[in-house]
């Protein structure tokens, strides 16, 4: 196994910079993996234990944060369960973590790195494995319009709020053991390393980031994380005052694990939180 206790070197997957604006097809266009039309590269990169420095990892300066909280739900798979229960515990969560008037769940997802990948409602779902941040200065609004509504976004920041988008990453069977997850400390990510990207759906074309590669970057994952273990991650900040706004993330596997170990199960539930003036 690696060494837990400091950093360890792996690949990650990066997006290449090129004229043309990248685009791909869903999963849920394709019906299985996504289909890229852009070329990625894999890079070597140091990823440091966040255990190691959770006192200085914040949603506002490194975009990251991992807490304990345990959840009621005994069957992450159960659609039912997630919506009536975890749900509510998630915004419960987040208003509490971060003291915001308001906390909305919009959608979840479950990943596995077997064969198949996960159960979702839309289809089969493996580990997100290219660098991305799931929102951008475009869609970001729009999806938080969508979401809680536009009278409700007008008043917020009309009147000097703020919203933000986060994600909370839970393993459904832990620990982790095998295509864990890798997060870029947002301060240490320029705006011109992240790369506006038309994400293509049966019924839309939403827009993502992904990540051209910096040696200025500096990584970091949560080893062997347990299902009683929630890693928050902020995908879009509706402020512009020099905090972190996105937090590029993907999954990786790790040097020298064990192919026999069992799969990496995940749920990922999307959100946003709004602070009232």
């Amino acid at each position: 196994m690696p060494d837990t206790h400091d950093r360890i070197t792996a690949d990650l997957t990066f997006t290449v910079r090129q004229d043309a604006k990248p685009w791909f097809e869903s999963s849920a266009l394709t019906g299985g993996a996504p289909k890229v039309h852009f070329r990625t590269e894999d890079r070597s990169v140091a990823i440091h234990d966040m255990r190691a420095e959770t006192a200085r990892l914040s949603l506002d300066v490194t975009g990251f944060e991992l807490h304990r909280h345990t959840t009621a739900v005994e069957d992450l798979y159960d659609d039912e369960a997630v919506a009536n229960i975890y749900n509510r515990e998630v915004e419960d969560l987040l208003k509490r973590l971060t003291g915001a008037d308001i906390a909305t769940v919009f959608d979840h997802t479950r990943r596995s790195d077997t064969e198949t990948g996960a159960a979702n409602p839309d289809g089969l779902r493996g580990p997100a494995g290219r660098v991305h941040v799931d929102y951008t200065d475009a869609s970001g609004p729009k999806r938080a319009r969508d979401v809680l509504g536009s009278r409700t976004v007008d008043r917020v920041l009309g009147t000097g709020g703020r919203i933000v988008q986060v994600n909370v990453w839970r393993s459904i069977r832990g620990p982790v053991r095998r295509s864990p997850l890798a997060l870029a400390d947002a301060s240490s990510v320029p705006k011109e390393d992240l790369l506006a990207t038309d994400q293509v759906f049966p019924d839309r074309v939403g827009e993502i980031y992904q990540l051209a590669y910096s040696p200025a970057h500096r990584w970091y994952w949560a080893p062997q994380m347990e299902q009683d273990e929630a890693l928050l991650i902020k995908g879009w900040d509706s402020l512009d005052d020099g905090r972190a706004r996105y937090t590029p993330h993907g999954a990786f596997t790790l040097p020298d694990g064990d192919p026999a170990a069992p799969p990496r199960e995940s749920i990922e539930l999307r959100a946003f939180i709004a602070f009232e003036s």
